[in-house]
């Protein structure tokens, strides 16, 4: 069965068919990987993947981040449906986790080491809403004029999940998953360089906050700006989730953020991270953690926490 790649833009977005994720071969790895780089996200249809599937998957791009501190659990859902079946109530931790996804985002930059890259996969997805939105911030870099990026090539901001928790209209507490909260707020650059393509982007979000030698207020205020220019058409793609659907996206040079619905219908989906090059995806206040013994939280091909 041939490899078909569908762009959905001419360079942010494809759907991919044409194979079967669980029985990928070298060859088509290498097609997927060529299409990664280039369109950033892909989609690809009908795929049904069980979670050791995904996790087997989700290791041809790189060691997995486990997203449950202190466990070995490479694929995890996210999902409104609570450990005894009713639905996450307004006000509960989990409700407010998965409400905060809903605010553009990269997934763990306000860990030591950010995410290079997501699977999400569909289980249930509710009769209306519950989409997936991506911003490519290539795009949105390229879009600004030469001394708008003079204006913010060196400049940097912190990252923390508690700010952007609170952001939101709630409180997060050290230990609530996603690992690492209590070792600071790392410091990354605003605009990142693909250590893959050489491509720059905006590396923002919703928990960037407080650029060093700025007032908060002008700092909340460059942050918000560089957002609100950033995630609008032609930049955007919004996915509309069928059961067996899964996405494969590049965190060093998009935005994403789920889309409101009726949460009194179950929506389930199972995600994976990949973990970042420390090379390139450690934030510098963590850097010298490395010769001291720190480890990132990840999985690697072997398995292992490390």
């Amino acid at each position: 069965m041939a490899v078909i790649i569908s762009p959905l833009t001419e360079n942010f977005g494809a759907v991919v068919s044409g194979m079967r994720l669980a029985r990928l071969s070298d060859a088509d790895w290498t097609s997927v990987h060529k299409a990664f780089l280039k369109y950033a996200v892909l989609i690809f249809p009908e795929q049904h993947l069980t979670p050791e599937e995904q996790s087997r998957f989700a290791l041809r791009i790189g060691d997995i981040e486990s997203l449950v501190p202190g466990h070995n659990v490479p694929s995890v859902p996210l999902s409104n449906i609570t450990a005894d079946g009713s639905l996450a109530a307004p006000g509960s931790r989990l409700f407010k986790v998965l409400h905060g996804n809903e605010g553009w985002h990269t997934d763990s930059t306000y860990m030591p080491l950010a995410s290079k890259a997501s699977l999400l996969s569909a289980q249930i997805v509710p009769s209306s809403g519950g989409e997936t939105e991506w911003a490519d911030m290539r795009a949105a870099y390229a879009s600004l004029d030469d001394n708008q990026k003079k204006e913010i090539d060196n400049l940097s901001a912190y990252h923390s999940l508690y700010y952007s928790q609170a952001m939101a209209g709630f409180s997060h507490e050290t230990g609530d998953g996603y690992g690492y909260h209590d070792k600071g707020m790392p410091l990354r650059p605003l605009v990142k360089v693909h250590p893959e393509t050489g491509q720059k982007a905006l590396y923002t979000g919703r928990h960037a906050f407080g650029i060093p030698g700025m007032e908060d207020n002008v700092s909340k205020a460059l942050l918000t700006e560089l957002i609100e220019h950033a995630c609008q058409p032609p930049r955007l793609y919004k996915h509309n989730w069928q059961p067996g659907d899964i996405a494969m996206w590049d965190n060093r040079c998009l935005l994403h953020r789920a889309r409101p619905y009726d949460t009194k219908e179950s929506r389930v989906m199972l995600a994976t991270r990949i973990a970042g090059d420390p090379n390139t995806e450690l934030a510098p206040t963590f850097a010298d953690n490395l010769a001291s013994g720190f480890q990132p939280t990840s999985v690697n091909n072997q398995g292992r926490r490390g």
